[in-house]
């Protein structure tokens, strides 16, 4: 005899998950939070603390000093980056080749005009601190660029003034080394660079 317990639970209608697709991006409000879909599902995030963006300015500036001597791309500010109908972000900054630039953002006469439909060679998120933003961050998003050929991706954590730098190696994106405070990033992308933690955490 079925025990009633298992019997409603066998009976019981339950509703599907929602998978979101980028179409449905363009329903959401036009408010300060960011709407970002990952495998379908969605992940909002709220307007970021002041140290956020003080965070990003500084990194900025660091890779716009570098990119006057050496113009071999671009630096962008939250850019619109559409992998799939299921995958689209909005990552705090992007490193792209002007070569790459050309190649993976829509044109004018396509569906994503502006935003970027492939790989830029660099993804960097500052961290936010709550429970999904860290998970968002750290593992749906790594897997994400991962499984997208993106060649690094910097997860900077200004809690604890350090730089976690991940490269895309066989099977996805590994932790090459946390940077702490008193250390300094090279890359292979960008020749010559050379990016102080200092400079990146000093307010």
């Amino acid at each position: 005899m079925i025990n009633e317990n298992l019997r409603q639970a066998l009976t019981e209608v339950r509703p599907l998950p929602i998978i979101y697709t980028v179409d449905d991006l363009d329903f959401m409000p036009e408010d300060t939070n960011r709407y970002e879909l990952i495998g379908g599902k969605l992940f909002v995030s709220r307007a970021p603390h002041l140290d956020h963006q003080r965070t990003i300015t500084n990194l900025i500036f660091q890779f716009s000093l570098y990119l006057d001597k050496n113009p071999i791309g671009e630096i962008f500010t939250t850019p619109g980056v559409i992998f799939s109908p299921r995958d689209a972000v909005i990552p705090d900054l992007v490193f792209a080749t002007h070569e790459t630039v050309k190649k993976n953002v829509a044109g004018e006469d396509e569906k994503f005009d502006g935003k970027f439909i492939a790989a830029p060679e660099l993804m960097i998120e500052i961290l936010s601190y709550g429970k999904q933003d860290i998970k968002r961050d750290r593992i749906h998003k790594r897997e994400l660029y991962g499984r997208y050929a993106v060649k690094e991706y910097w997860v900077v954590d200004g809690l604890f003034n350090t730089i976690e730098v991940y490269r895309l190696e066989e099977n996805g994106q590994n932790l090459i080394k946390r940077f702490e405070i008193y250390e300094t990033i090279e890359t292979p992308l960008l020749p010559g660079f050379s990016l102080k933690l200092t400079e990146i955490f000093k307010f």
